[in-house]
């Protein structure tokens, strides 16, 4: 070829590689030998046709110019338009126009979920996912409320929310996040005892999602956090075994309060139900006895009156009144009269017969 006689290196003829500016120069001489370039002519022969080289290099100029002038942005990305390295515009998914060696684009995926973990890192994703602990125990261990040491793994999500913010205003927003991720978690477990970080781990990851948004966004940052999530809560390894033994005998002592409670919610409230009938009871017992009392008494005032009006009447009904309600329940009846010294005959009124009989002394 052409440029391989022309190009010269310090190793030998025809080593070094040829550059853009050799090639288009071999390009231009290839296209002149080939119109004749090289000829003289009476100007209607090949040799006429040399004016095309500048025009064809126009061309190739030109479709240089324009191919640098377009860009792509894919669906889910933003492009950050760059002039002269200040800030010029944003530009959205599809084709986009910028000015040649003026504009600069910078693509940033704002769909994508980054992600940050803490205490383990993911060795082999998929399926079956395989996670590395060894060797995060500074990242994971912290101390809470109640000096206790407690094993701590989480991992933050988190999107691009203003590209122009993520590229510009931090010069590293994964060191940043991570960074303000375990600030966060240590100072909120910090303040908790041991006990209530084990059991509230959706609060816990709640309250540090929104305190890391918060300082993030003084940051402007340009990230908006997903999700905070606790993977897993453990005391440390060397004090596993003590903790299960705490917990095995928490677990008893719940069970026998719950067993307590149990007869406790059979006695008293039967006791109760039973105390409260016979407190009712009592309650109708003394409001019948006041009831009959007032109605006697109303008896008694109006028997009262009429024996004021008629007092001989009156204590004939009255007495028999009373035999009345007496006579029909006696079993014997004994007639005694205070003249007479014997004993006089008994009438039978329960036998039936009408005939008299002798009681004999």
């Amino acid at each position: 070829m052409a440029w391989q006689d022309q190009q010269q290196s310090p190793w030998g003829k025809g080593k070094g590689p040829p550059s853009p500016e050799d090639l288009l120069a071999a390009l231009l001489t290839k296209i002149k030998e080939t119109f004749g370039g090289e000829r003289q002519g009476d100007g209607h022969g090949p040799a006429g046709l040399g004016g095309l080289v500048p025009l064809i290099g126009g061309v190739i100029i030109l479709v240089m110019v324009g191919s640098a002038s377009f860009f792509t942005i894919a669906p889910g990305e933003r492009g950050v338009v760059l002039r002269f390295g200040a800030f010029a515009k944003l530009a959205s998914p599809g084709l986009n126009f910028k000015i040649p060696l003026m504009d600069e684009v910078v693509k940033v995926d704002v769909e994508m979920v980054r992600k940050e973990e803490f205490g383990f890192r993911t060795a082999t994703p998929g399926q079956r996912t395989v996670y590395a602990t060894e060797g995060y125990d500074a990242e994971s261990l912290m101390l809470t409320a109640d000096k206790n040491v407690i094993d701590v793994e989480w991992i933050v999500q988190y999107k691009v929310q203003d590209p122009v913010n993520f590229i510009f205003k931090v010069g590293d927003v994964p060191t940043a996040v991570r960074d303000v991720a375990e600030a966060t978690m240590r100072r909120i477990i910090g303040n908790m005892d041991f006990d209530y970080v084990l059991s509230n781990r959706e609060i816990l990851a709640g309250s540090a999602a929104r305190e890391m948004q918060k300082v993030l966004d003084g940051y402007q940052s340009g990230v908006n956090i997903v999700t905070v999530q606790l993977q897993d809560v453990n005391p440390p390894e060397p004090v596993k075994p003590a903790f299960n033994e705490v917990n095995e005998a928490d677990q008893d002592m719940k069970r026998l309060v719950n067993e307590a409670e149990e007869a406790y919610n059979k006695v008293i409230p039967k006791a109760r139900g039973q105390a409260k009938e016979i407190l009712e009871e009592s309650h109708g017992y003394a409001a019948e006895r006041v009831n009959e009392a007032k109605g006697d008494t109303a008896r008694f005032l109006a028997v009262l009156k009429e024996y004021k009006q008629a007092p001989e009447v009156t204590r004939q009904r009255l007495y028999l009144e009373t035999m009345q309600d007496v006579l029909p329940n006696l079993q014997q009846i004994h007639v005694i009269d205070e003249a007479q010294r014997g004993i006089l005959p008994l009438l039978d009124l329960n036998s039936g017969k009408a005939g008299p009989r002798e009681v004999k002394p």
